[in-house]
């Protein structure tokens, strides 16, 4: 089958791309054709010529950026402006995608996100113009919703209100829905009466993952650590609510001073960089200086080099020069940081996140120390402190919860989902 698969960005280091390759990985390895169009390739794709960019899809476009200002956080008092620019610019994605779509021959396509949140409101609205066409089979992978993320997407236009609420999700018949928790997928039956597919966020458990070789030997060295150094990765983006002040927290109330913070993730989604200013704050505060590292420029999705032949190292390998990771997240659509967390065979320390994490990873047996509203204990801290310095300890741990994340998290469980989700009707 010739699949096309919409997405804002592809091959970068948030949880859509990451989520999206394996699914593509899998479709692949059973048999499909895949086309990818996106917004734009943060890191170089494997096979131009099956990977289109339509620059217009970018979230850093100029018409989203100048779309998200209007509609959410500096509206006009009229709106016609922004709708008549909405317009116009989806009836031109929609000609643009349909080339695509025609050109490629393609038979079904899956939808990255772009009818669940609206991060991008004209390329939602294309992407509903295409599937209104009811012309291909349509699966849309959701990983977030507007409605998960408080008052971020209300606008005072009652206009843009019903475009998001007409657009995301679609309801037409011909749909078919994944989702990465249980709680979205009741939402969806409640809200709106359709069913959807649980799929989580997977790992390739088959495949060698967080290995030392010659190429990451060096990794801690060029981030500034030393031989006794312990390092405690944060494996996220920097943004708010990943919960990296209770991170620099435990770091401080450790009392060591070789135990080191590294943030992999970039600000670039964080607004104004208003969560990485704090971060700087508590990090000046707590005299954390040299034990809060941020290695976004040294860390990306795989392996490259900077323009001066220095290596660039990928998700695996910071995996691998790992103690343990932090991820005292407030929300997640479900926790890909963990799944790798638990592939690398690292121990995890970890925030309830609410609705997500109990019901869909914590309550199937995962040994973890988990606390609950972003509250350090002391026993909390103790138990970290003690699984950091027990090597033994930590060992246990990493191979109990690998053997439960091959179960519940593997490739093969995703390729009997997505083998349901694209049989045709």
């Amino acid at each position: 089958m010739n699949i096309g698969v919409i997405i804002g960005r592809y091959e970068d280091i948030d949880g859509v791309s990451l989520e999206t390759e394996k699914w593509i990985q899998v479709l692949e390895r059973m048999g499909h054709t895949i086309h990818i169009l996106a917004g734009g390739y943060p890191n170089y794709h494997r096979n131009s010529s099956h990977h289109s960019t339509l620059p217009s899809l970018s979230f850093f476009s100029p018409e989203c950026e100048w779309e998200q200002k209007r509609a959410f956080f500096y509206p006009d008092e009229d709106p016609d402006e922004l709708l008549s620019h909405l317009e116009r610019t989806a009836q031109r994605l929609t000609k643009e995608i349909f080339k695509w779509i025609v050109s490629n021959k393609l038979e079904t396509l899956l939808i990255e996100n772009a009818c669940a949140l609206p991060c991008h409101l004209s390329m939602g609205m294309a992407v509903k113009n295409i599937i209104d066409y009811g012309a291909l089979q349509v699966v849309t992978h959701d990983h977030d919703f507007s409605w998960e993320r408080d008052k971020r997407y209300k606008s005072p236009h009652k206009e843009v209100m019903n475009i998001i609420h007409d657009t995301f999700p679609p309801r037409n018949p011909h749909v078919k829905h994944a989702v990465i928790n249980s709680n979205t997928r009741k939402y969806l039956k409640k809200s709106f009466g359709l069913d959807s597919l649980v799929v989580p966020n997977v790992m390739d458990f088959s495949a060698p993952y967080a290995k030392k070789d010659n190429y990451n030997k060096n990794l801690l060295e060029r981030l500034g650590l030393g031989k006794n150094d312990m390092a405690l990765f944060q494996m996220t983006r920097i943004v708010k609510r990943k919960g990296i002040l209770t991170a620099i927290d435990l770091v401080h109330r450790l009392h060591n001073p070789h135990i080191k913070l590294v943030i992999s993730g970039t600000a670039a989604d964080d607004e104004r960089l208003g969560y990485y200013k704090t971060l700087l704050s508590k990090i000046r505060n707590h005299k954390l200086q040299d034990n809060v590292v941020f290695a976004d420029h040294f860390i990306s999705h795989r392996r490259s080099k900077t323009k001066k032949g220095k290596p660039v190292y990928s998700l695996s390998d910071a995996y691998a020069h790992a103690t343990a990771c932090t991820y005292f997240s407030e929300y997640e659509g479900f926790g890909n940081a963990f799944v790798e967390s638990v592939l690398a065979r690292r121990p995890i320390f970890v925030n309830n996140y609410k609705p997500v994490y109990w019901p869909d990873i914590g309550s199937k047996g995962f040994k973890t120390v988990m606390i609950e509203n972003g509250i350090l204990t002391d026993d909390a801290v103790s138990q970290i402190d003690r699984i950091i310095h027990d090597k033994k300890l930590c060992k246990e741990i990493a191979e109990y919860n690998f053997a439960l994340g091959k179960k519940y998290f593997s490739f093969e469980v995703l390729e009997e989902l997505l083998t349901e989700l694209f049989t045709v009707r």
